[in-house]
């Protein structure tokens, strides 16, 4: 049995979907915080399982039987660390054969304030004993297209990044290598830097509206400070609109961007790219 955390979550579905199609559903068990908000998959003949990070009893009793585990990092920033670190523990316990967890490119060796906690993460299944491997997810292209109608709207593309690439693949991509990972054999103790095939600056990707749209959108980067407090005014909280900030200055310096192919090897493809993902987003 495979075991997915976060599984009501955007990454978790996708996740559920890509492993039912090489195990089946009944292979997979969908690790909740709330079942009663995973109805759905629960009809879908996914196993819904209770488990809550800040209850331990919840996530020993949700990993029994289970052989493998997909190890969603938690959207809780600055929480994540703890979270993680009660999975493992319960993974230790149960006797897990293998970890799978989402974190995040070059994760001990990046600036990016984000990474603090997947590096503590790693360091943590480094030293629990449970075989684990470690998906360093690159950056989601929805991060991207979640203001790509607003940004056409506005004509006007923000951030911080100026020229710096970011390497970007959909989450149903990083979904479909997880899937591919958790299925296949002798995984443990390997690191995987996923990266989209198509790296791409803040520039290029007002182009790609501009050019799809058929109106204006130009890019305008501010400095670190400037884009925080603008996230700020535009209604983020402080502490995620820091983090945002952070992470987009870091990609200036190019934090974002790897030519690792580990993910196209990993789906036998290419990634989906910017201009495709963009072209259904604003055609929807």
């Amino acid at each position: 049995m495979i075991l997915v955390t976060a599984a009501t979550g955007q990454l978790g579905r996708l996740a559920l979907v890509a492993l039912a199609e090489k195990v089946g559903a009944n292979n997979v068990i969908a690790a909740v915080r709330n079942p009663e908000k995973a109805q759905d998959l629960a009809q879908q003949g996914f196993e819904v399982r209770h488990a809550d990070y800040e209850k331990p009893a919840s996530l020993q009793a949700a990993l029994k039987g289970v052989e493998k585990v997909l190890l969603i990092s938690s959207s809780e920033i600055g929480q994540r660390a703890p979270q993680h670190q009660a999975v493992i523990d319960a993974a230790r316990e149960q006797g897990v054969s293998l970890l799978a967890y989402t974190s995040i490119l070059n994760a001990t060796s990046s600036p990016l304030a984000l990474a603090q906690e997947h590096a503590a993460t790693e360091h943590a299944l480094a030293a629990s004993g449970v075989p684990f491997v470690l998906l360093r997810n690159g950056w989601y292209l929805e991060n991207h297209l979640a203001g790509a109608r607003q940004a056409v709207d506005m004509g006007a593309v923000f951030g911080a990044a100026e020229d710096g690439k970011f390497s970007s693949a959909t989450r149903a991509d990083f979904a479909q290598a997880a899937a591919e990972i958790l299925t296949r054999p002798n995984q443990a103790g390997k690191v995987y830097e996923l990266a989209g095939s198509e790296g791409f600056t803040l520039t290029e990707y007002a182009a790609a509206l501009s050019d799809i749209s058929g109106k204006t959108v130009n890019y305008t980067s501010f400095d670190e400070s400037q884009y925080r407090v603008a996230l700020i005014d535009a209604g983020l909280p402080e502490g995620f609109a820091a983090i945002l900030a952070d992470s987009d200055a870091q990609a200036a310096k190019g934090a974002l961007f790897s030519t690792s192919q580990d993910l196209e090897t990993l789906l036998s493809r290419k990634t989906t790219s910017m201009r495709e993902a963009l072209e259904k987003t604003l055609k929807r």
